[in-house]
């Protein structure tokens, strides 16, 4: 008899708050970032990710304008086109005594400016009187910090907290906390002009404004740990070093534009999203993965990041590449999910993860982090021909092939397989890492170790990569072992993941080898990597475009009508822009651009209904209706890093755009745009020691490519 939940009175149904109707806003820099609502105001009580973070710990939980003992009314707000300063335009309400209105609302305005810098923030706020009257009004500021990991912000319950310190008084406020770890954190206060009033959690001040008069107060937060010290800019001095910092980014790769001006907006924002999201490491630039859960280098994220941007920007590559180089595993750790040779999962800061109490200060619980950086290796040498960074790598590379054949294959059947070893680890370890992501077709979870479909696709193009990089280096011999277990590998592959009924690859094969027979968007990476036969290729990119898995928005991670179909859960039937991204590359690789196109142009339609043009996370995969806007997945990142570089790759997909900088060599097969781009210009495209402009028209059936400006020896070649 099947089980019935039933929901009566008698039972308490327990949810997070509902979060607020408009998205939070969020800036980043280096290793700091700030979440926020649109007023400039840190809520915990409205949204329990407010706050002012620093590696991985909430340093500012608490910061709200109030004034005079009100909070003022929003007019509108933004975040640049940079990302860099975020703006609001306040108000205030009436002001009443004994019923009498003695200052109407709209009378005072109030503009607020923030900015991050290195380990803080600094905020402008300017209050002006548009009333025809004098006025003295208080303007406070609430603040607290409650020291929270990131982890305990997402939900995490811990036994024990450290302790709070005395606050300091010394010329601002100093909130002290020091962790179990022994590591005093402190959040500095400064302003500008002298307080009425220093009260616990709460700062005064007073305005007296005559008629049109203005006056401006400057606050700055920095964070400390240990023996750091923090020295508070002024606004106008960081702004000028964040904008430096910025236009150096900006300068480094392509660029795009276009006359349509949604199109635009939406390339803006995305490639100020990754100029924002990358972080200077100690290996070079590495975009970390997404604000608020993820801000910090995680290894699949970053490879798939610079993948998408690889043929528009292939630094992000080199310094992906060097850092997962720098941070992969020498030794065996059960508790870090970590053997030698294995890329990172992701790496964190914090107290939680200082003390173990969670395993991720560095964790390689990924399955395919290894084979996808061997991937991306081998891509970024075809990009740019630069074989220094492939000399430089070349032992990480071994010591990947070594894991991918070794501990990634425990069983010896050429198939790469998970099942975590760390107790508080991850359970799935693909990118679609829920508990529940991996199933039966009657919706039972599949038993570990698991080998997914997309990860034997990595490791045949790692095999295939790994040799192509080795004849280079003149080492034959192994370059015919890792091409003949490539082809070894595909065939196996083929044998045992074909889904002939449902014309698609099977998700997975448990620990028996039985196949998980779910339709899902993870054949569309074998797509990607090209493990797959030609002729079996049309019937999976059939699947992939039934109207059972692309919804309007885009590709569904689960198929509808399958046993854990669910367009609201995180994995099972949601849409994700970077899962499309990848599954367009692989319908370009197989001559698909039209469907590819059609990607395009429902990514292009998303980008027009989200706040400020900007790709989430993911979204809810319910089916597009013309009357309607997406549905939003709640506590998705925004923005994540992945998120914003589709553009690039889907760009890249339905224009059929393939480099080849030994060759000096530029490919547009079958190239196509979809009726919402009618040209694309894309200007200092690098190849080797040349460069292009070159403008793309839409035409019916293709595309028209026209240069611009050259600059050394390169050719351009339209396959038809």
């Amino acid at each position: 008899m099947q089980h019935v939940i039933r929901l009566s009175d008698q039972f308490e149904i327990v949810a997070e708050t509902e979060k607020p109707a408009a998205p939070s806003r969020v800036l980043k820099h280096g290793d700091t970032f700030s979440v926020f609502n649109h007023r400039g105001d840190m809520r915990p009580s409205e949204s329990g990710e407010h706050g002012l973070f620093h590696d991985g710990t909430r340093y500012l939980s608490r910061f709200e304008l109030m004034l005079g003992g009100q909070r003022p009314l929003l007019l509108s707000s933004t975040t640049s086109d940079d990302n860099i300063v975020f703006t609001a335009n306040l108000t205030n309400a009436d002001v009443r005594v004994d019923g009498r209105a003695i200052l109407a609302h709209g009378e005072i305005h109030i503009f607020r400016s923030r900015l991050l810098c290195d380990g803080g923030c600094v905020e402008r706020i300017r209050v002006s009187n548009f009333a025809l009257h004098p006025i003295e009004l208080p303007l406070a500021i609430r603040f607290d910090g409650d020291f929270a990991d990131i982890f305990e912000v997402r939900g995490t319950r811990r036994e024990r907290r450290g302790e709070r310190l005395p606050d300091g008084h010394d010329g601002g406020v100093t909130l002290r906390y020091l962790g179990l770890d022994r590591v005093e954190r402190r959040t500095q206060l400064r302003w500008s002009g002298p307080p009425i009033a220093v009260e616990e959690n709460a700062v005064v001040f007073v305005m007296h404004l005559e008629p049109r008069a203005s006056m401006t107060l400057e606050v700055a937060v920095g964070c400390e740990r240990g023996d750091e010290r923090w020295t508070a800019p002024s606004y106008a001095d960081a702004l000028v070093a964040a904008r430096r910092a910025r236009e150096a980014l900006a300068n480094d790769g392509t660029h795009l534009s276009t006359p349509n001006p949604r199109l635009d907006r939406w390339i803006t924002r995305s490639t100020a999203d990754l100029e924002m999201m990358m972080t200077e490491t100690s290996c070079g630039p590495y975009p970390y993965a997404g604000i608020p859960w993820f801000s910090t280098p995680f290894g699949r994220d970053g490879i798939i990041t610079a993948f998408e941007l690889l043929w528009a920007n292939p630094s992000v590559a080199r310094g992906v590449l060097s850092f997962l180089a720098d941070t992969q595993a020498t030794s065996h750790s059960d508790a870090a999910d970590a053997q030698p040779g294995k890329i990172l999962h992701e790496t964190r800061g914090g107290e939680m993860a200082a003390l173990g109490e969670v395993p991720f200060g560095r964790y390689y619980g990924s399955v395919d982090a290894t084979p996808l950086f061997v991937m991306l290796a081998d891509a970024y040498a075809e990009r740019t021909a630069d074989l220094r960074l492939i000399d430089r790598l070349w032992p990480n590379i071994i010591a990947a092939v070594d894991w991918m054949q070794e501990s990634g294959d425990l069983d010896g059947d050429g198939f790469i397989e998970y099942a975590r070893r760390s107790e508080s680890g991850l359970v799935q370890q693909g990118w679609k890492d829920s508990q529940d992501s991996v199933f039966y077709e009657d919706g039972t979870l599949a038993e570990a170790p698991i080998a997914l479909c997309e990860v034997q696709g990595y490791a045949f193009a790692a095999w295939r990569g790994a040799a192509r990089l080795a004849a280079i280096r003149g080492h034959r011999a192994l370059a015919d072992e890792w091409q003949a277990r490539a082809e070894r590998l595909r065939a196996r592959f083929e044998e045992s993941f074909w889904w002939e009924e449902r014309g698609t690859y099977v998700i997975a094969l448990d620990r028996d080898k039985r196949p998980c027979r779910v339709r899902s968007s993870n054949p569309g990476h074998c797509l990607f990597a090209g493990i797959v036969s030609p002729d079996r290729a049309r019937r999976v990119a059939e699947t992939l475009m039934s109207e059972s898995s692309f919804a309007g928005w885009g590709i569904r991670t689960v198929a509808s009508g399958e046993a854990r179909y669910n367009p609201m859960s995180y994995h099972n039937g949601s849409i994700w822009p970077h899962d499309n991204a990848l599954i367009a590359a692989g319908l370009a690789r197989y001559g698909f651009t039209g469907a590819a196109a059609r990607i395009l142009d429902a990514m292009y339609d998303l980008s027009q209904v989200v706040d400020l043009h900007r790709l989430p996370e993911l979204i809810c995969g319910f089916h597009r209706r013309s009357e309607e806007h997406p549905t939003l997945y709640p506590v998705a990142c925004a923005p994540q890093s992945w998120a914003a570089g589709a553009l690039y790759l889907l760009l890249q997909a339905s224009l059929g755009l393939t480099i080849d900088a030994s060759a000096r060599r530029v490919t547009f097969s079958r190239a196509l745009l979809p009726p919402s781009i009618e040209s694309l210009q894309i200007t200092d495209l690098r190849v080797g020691e040349g460069a292009l402009d070159l403008l793309v028209e839409r035409h019916p059936q293709d595309v028209g490519v026209s240069v611009l400006r050259r600059t050394g020896e390169v050719d351009i070649i339209a396959l038809k």
